[in-house]
């Protein structure tokens, strides 16, 4: 069987897609390269691919060897500049991911799309669609990995909570320097139980939306906070939220400066307390 192929349209295409493909890791590896050496990389690629259709090679495994090792290496190291093999390694991972992707998205739109001339507009398409599946993941990475248990003890009681690490609290105790974390009132109701609050004395705050404030203090026994391994804080503070917290899941903000290897307490000078 025997197929017609059009070199001019067949590099035409490999350019339009090497481009969106380069351009869409460029800004997951955050390189460098401009966008004009983006559109000679891909040139170069969608060149190099051509030769090696248009070559006699007998055998299947060379041109295998020479697509997939030799042009995607030297379009990527032309258009982003890439450096080391281990970035090298990176920008490879994820040109074959996001190819798989964009083929899905193409093969998708190609049922309903019977004009050739819509293949850049599908191109872009594809590019728009696939990014924002990258951003989703990436987003979803991020929020995980600011996201973990704690197990508050208070006079033999522990509770679990899902604590949210936001490196956007700086809340500190004007009085003894220590970060503050703040916590869900329904989390010291089920520390505390029917007893009251002791040793309770109040923090200012500012936050966005709200000029100023005050928030009830309290000290806990302890608690664990729960990450790749358990790391134990001693005598943490935590300021009690007036509004309900779990809508976000997470019934805990923890202040980073709380946890090992963060903390300073030997500064007591006046901070900015803020969330």
């Amino acid at each position: 069987m025997y197929y017609e192929l059009y070199m001019d349209v067949f590099f035409l295409v490999n350019v339009t897609m090497d481009y969106f493909l380069l351009v869409m890791i460029r800004k997951m590896l955050k390189c460098s390269g401009s966008l004009r050496r983006i559109f000679l990389g891909a040139m170069l690629g969608a060149f190099l691919t051509c030769i090696i259709v248009a070559l006699p090679v007998p055998y299947t495994s060379v041109k295998f060897i020479l697509f997939h090792g030799f042009t995607n290496s030297v379009m990527i190291k032309t258009g982003l500049g890439t450096k080391g093999g281990k970035e090298l390694g990176k920008a490879l991972i994820l040109l074959y991911i996001s190819s798989f992707l964009m083929g899905g998205v193409f093969q998708f739109f190609g049922q309903y799309v019977r004009i050739g001339s819509a293949f850049f507009v599908m191109a872009l398409v594809s590019y728009y669609m696939v990014s924002g599946i990258w951003n989703l993941i990436i987003y979803l990475a991020r929020q995980s990995e600011y996201r973990c248990q704690v197990i508050l003890q208070k006079d033999g009681k522990s509770c679990e909570v899902q604590a949210l690490i936001d490196t956007g609290n700086t809340l500190r105790d004007t009085v003894t320097g220590k970060p503050v974390s703040i916590i869900d009132k329904r989390v010291v109701k089920e520390l505390w139980g029917e007893d009251d609050i002791t040793g309770i004395r109040y923090i200012p705050y500012h936050s966005i939306g709200k000029a100023e404030g005050v928030m009830p203090l309290i000290t806990l026994d302890g608690m664990y906070v729960c990450r790749k391994e358990k790391e134990w804080i001693e005598r943490p503070l935590a300021a009690i939220c007036e509004e309900e917290m779990t809508a976000d899941r997470y019934e805990m903000i923890l202040n980073p400066d709380v946890l090992i290897g963060g903390v300073d307490y030997g500064n007591k000078s006046d901070r900015t307390t803020s969330i």
